[in-house]
């Protein structure tokens, strides 16, 4: 029986073939390992509705993702060929053109199903996985077939795992972005906060 993916647990790795500016190539999760933190968003099929709105949203913000020295992978069930076709067709018609990051093919479904994503149709899940330099997940949410992700949200919370990392013992509370206040991890230290917070709210 296979594990479920967990906070702080090693992603499982995987090598499979992506296709990245119209060129179809091996892509293996272990090879960003100490390089890049790794995105790897999952969706349910090629010419899906919600899918493509996802995309290329992430792709039109591929530099606010590569100044954080993060690697964008997309994975479906879909053929390497369906891949290339889907990123063939111009944007007006549900295409993926100029597309700034790999699609990966997962037409053998190992890989959603690593993730423990597979739905009972055969498809994914739309799961997105935050991955360290280490190879460790930091962060994942799966969601609804028919509800969008929040590149914004992304992109706050990929900020606060790089900084909780790079700061031992500090921690980021709710709603925080970059340059807001922090808080410490340590629960009597973290009492700083609150009473920060708190004593500027009643004034």
């Amino acid at each position: 029986m296979l594990d479920y993916p967990q906070i702080g647990k090693m992603a499982p790795n995987f090598l499979t073939i992506g296709v990245y500016k119209n060129r179809l190539g091996k892509i293996r999760l272990s090879d960003y390992y100490g390089k890049k933190y790794v995105i790897l968003v999952f969706y349910p099929a090629n010419f899906t509705s919600v899918s493509p709105t996802e995309l290329i949203r992430l792709s039109d913000r591929i530099s606010e993702f590569r100044k954080l020295s993060t690697q964008i992978l997309a994975i479906s069930v879909d053929s390497p060929f369906s891949h290339l076709h889907y990123l063939l067709a111009k944007r007006i018609q549900g295409g993926l053109d100029q597309l700034n990051y790999p699609l990966i093919s997962d037409l053998n479904q190992s890989i959603t199903n690593k993730y423990r994503l597979l739905t009972n149709d055969g498809l994914s899940f739309p799961g997105l996985f935050i991955i360290d330099k280490e190879g460790i997940i930091q962060y994942y949410t799966v969601n609804n077939l028919l509800c969008g992700r929040s590149v914004n949200e992304l992109l706050r919370i990929l900020k606060s795992i790089q900084y909780v990392k790079e700061n031992p013992g500090q921690a980021c509370p709710v709603d925080w972005t970059y340059g807001d206040e922090i808080l410490y991890s340590h629960p009597l230290k973290s009492k700083i906060y609150f009473k920060t917070l708190y004593s500027y709210k009643k004034s």
